[in-house]
């Protein structure tokens, strides 16, 4: 199902820097977009290995992962129900999941925190079910992210990604090492404490010599902005003519050209950008607009 899907690499202005590219994983589909896709990709073919039926997910009230699973099993003729963090609530995303046919189980946070224990109450000893953690976070989900490397020039100096996980961020850097490239992988997280995304990233591979961790660029925390953000997302978005989100890839550009301006980046190194996705977000944040 997932054959045709493509996206493209594009050039884009930058008042310094000579090279600056984007890798416009947001073009790939308009539900299953960005990583998601490049997550879910072998997560399927696994269920469909094990002749899976029904799958079984977990995320937030807005969590782009949730729509894209939804769209995703759908399409594969399959059944979905996610966990959705948090009291009762309707809006745009969770709308989109329903009519995708996704059950939804709304779920305490204390209960959340154990999404095995979650799991195995409503579907313990259903062997038709297929467990997928928050965001994706798997093995699979790792391996397909790492695909994205060979899409992308080897003379790449640097590449950037926005991270809450870590999962795409271990993708991309087993990608860098498999390729043999001498590549440095920027990783920016977008909420508080973001050093363990160093841990998550080990539980995948413990080479990270070329791993550099950004962790100022988070503007209070998940979802959390600030007025000078939202003024470079809108500035951004009218030069470049690319939709950015507030909550991973707004902070991600900031960080790039925060660094650039730092002189922490070389003006003449060619930079990408790994646009992730999570545009669908947006209609969540109107208030910030």
């Amino acid at each position: 199902m997932f054959e045709d899907l493509y996206s493209p690499l594009h050039q884009l202005k930058h008042p310094l820097l000579s090279s600056f590219w984007m890798k416009r994983d947001d073009l790939i589909d308009p539900y299953i977009s960005g990583n998601k896709w490049r997550k879910l990709k072998y997560i399927l073919s696994t269920a469909a290995t094990q002749e899976k039926k029904h799958l079984v997910t977990f995320g937030g009230a807005y969590s782009n992962h949730l729509v894209a699973t939804a769209a995703a099993a759908a399409r594969a003729g399959l059944k979905a129900t996610a966990f959705v963090r948090g009291e009762a609530v309707q809006n745009e995303m969770l709308v989109l999941c329903q009519l995708y046919g996704m059950e939804l189980i709304f779920t305490d946070r204390e209960s959340y925190r154990d999404k095995n224990a979650c799991y195995e109450k409503f579907f313990g000893g259903r062997a038709d079910t297929y467990f997928i953690d928050e965001g994706g976070a798997s093995a699979e989900a790792v391996e397909g992210c790492a695909e994205l490397i060979a899409e992308l020039p080897s003379d790449t100096d640097h590449i950037f990604c926005a991270a809450g996980t870590g999962t795409t961020a271990a993708g991309l850097l087993q990608g860098i090492q498999d390729a043999g490239l001498k590549t440095k992988l920027h990783v920016v997280p977008v909420l508080k404490g973001g050093e363990f995304i160093r841990q998550e990233i080990s539980k995948y591979t413990t080479v990270t010599d070329q791993l550099i961790l950004h962790t100022g660029y988070h503007f209070g925390g998940y979802a959390k902005t600030q007025p000078e953000l939202i003024q470079f997302m809108k500035t951004f978005i009218a030069d470049q003519g690319v939709l950015l989100d507030p909550v991973y890839t707004a902070k991600m550009c900031f960080a790039i050209y925060d660094l650039v301006e730092k002189k922490q980046i070389p003006v003449h190194d060619k930079v990408v950008a790994i646009h992730t996705g999570g545009l669908l977000g947006i209609m969540g944040m109107k208030d910030k607009f």
